[in-house]
């Protein structure tokens, strides 16, 4: 097992200044951040301890992947049987029951609200409210209390070893941008373009892949929602083809933009882009410790006000990213009202974008980790109006 890690001081930390003796966590992601161990299925339990051991629950079939976090105990429990059928919770509280000893009487921290969790796996198990009633019947003398907020804090902020892992889905994704980028051609459907940019995700050791999506011509304007959608629309001459992705290794996610001009980009397009990248510019100059994120968003939509963009931008400048790909309340939140403030080890990206009804839109976003001298910029690559034009 690996020793104790920056990650674990800060978990426990963390549960002192909050007066609780464990935390215990079923999303993957918050399984993750407690034990380093990012689960498939769903189905798993992290018991993280002020002061004792991290133990993983599993399902018997994800145990050699397991072996590779920081847990220090795992504990295993059967998926399935020829002889009997059993519900989840009755598969799993036998082996909760195992460590009842050690936290009884304990106050524990557990995930009590709505979450935004990325997938993991094609079908994906959540406990949702029956987590509560399972734990009141493992651990009937420990006091359960809601520990969200604490949860988002600690994701909020990466250690050096989290920033590295985000660092390397970074770099897989710029391979996937550089080879995608050279099989765009007129004629090919949003659906073949996005196909050309994935292609590159799942090419390295460990858990890897994504999600690109490609939205071109007017489709590009409906960037802006919730939600990309790539359609089977043929990307012509003049186009905008905006293409998003939303990659992970082991857990750790990107959230990248680039918008492409297919052939040489008219006036109009060349105003856009170059409010966009000003945009982009100042706010990342903007990014120091200390700073609020408000500060950050202020520094982007100002430029793009003064450019005759400001109805153009229509979303907040940015927010978290890591242990989860786009969760917008994810701290810290670059929004005109947020009350965030950035801290050394923050990754977040930073979206400047402009969306004109009828027409197109471009965005760009990167994302960043914060240090202590400013903004390190994960995504450096295809970073200029240059590298958004596509010759054809």
């Amino acid at each position: 097992m690996l020793s104790e890690t920056k990650r674990n001081e800060l978990n426990r930390r963390a549960l002192k200044d909050a007066g609780l003796d464990a935390m215990i966590c079923t999303l993957p992601s918050n399984i993750l951040l407690l034990s380093g161990y990012w689960p498939v299925i769903g189905t798993s339990i992290a018991v993280f301890s002020r002061d004792e051991e991290v133990t993983l629950i599993i399902p018997d079939d994800e145990k050699q992947l397991a072996e590779g976090g920081q847990a220090e105990r795992i504990i295993t429990f059967p998926t399935g049987s020829l002889t009997e059928l059993k519900s989840l919770t009755q598969a799993v509280e036998p082996a909760l029951v195992k460590i009842v000893a050690r936290l009884k009487n304990a106050k524990i921290g557990f995930e009590n609200g709505p979450a935004n969790e990325p997938v993991s796996y094609a079908s994906m198990n959540l406990y949702g409210g029956s987590i509560k009633g399972l734990l009141h019947s493992a651990f009937s003398s420990a006091t359960l209390v809601p520990a969200d907020e604490i949860l988002s804090r600690l994701r909020a902020v990466l250690t050096p070893g989290e920033i590295d892992r985000t660092r390397k889905a970074c770099s897989i994704a710029a391979t996937a941008f550089a080879d995608g980028v050279t099989n765009i051609r007129e004629g090919m459907t949003e659906k073949e373009v996005a196909a050309a940019f994935r292609q590159k995700l799942s090419l390295t050791d460990g858990r890897s892949d994504g999600f690109t999506f490609c939205m071109s011509g007017k489709n590009s304007y409906e960037a802006f929602v919730a939600f990309q959608l790539t359609q089977a629309r043929h990307v012509r001459s003049g186009d905008l083809a905006l293409v998003h992705c939303n990659s992970y290794v082991n857990g750790f996610w990107t959230d990248i933009t680039r918008t492409y001009c297919i052939g040489e980009a008219d006036e109009k397009k060349q105003k856009m882009y170059e409010a966009v990248f000003a945009a982009l510019d100042a706010a990342i100059a903007a990014v120091s410790p200390g700073v609020t994120a408000a500060v950050v968003d202020r520094a982007a939509r100002e430029l793009l006000a003064e450019r005759g963009f400001a109805s153009e931008f229509k979303h907040g400048l940015g927010h978290g990213v890591g242990f989860n790909a786009i969760d917008h309340n994810a701290p810290p939140r670059l929004h005109p009202v947020s009350t965030d403030k950035l801290e050394t080890g923050m990754v977040f990206n930073i979206e400047p974008a402009i969306y004109i009804e009828g027409y197109g839109g471009i965005r760009h976003c990167d994302m960043v980790a914060v240090g202590t001298g400013g903004a390190e910029i994960l995504t450096d690559f295809q970073r200029t109006p240059a590298e958004m034009v596509i010759k054809i």
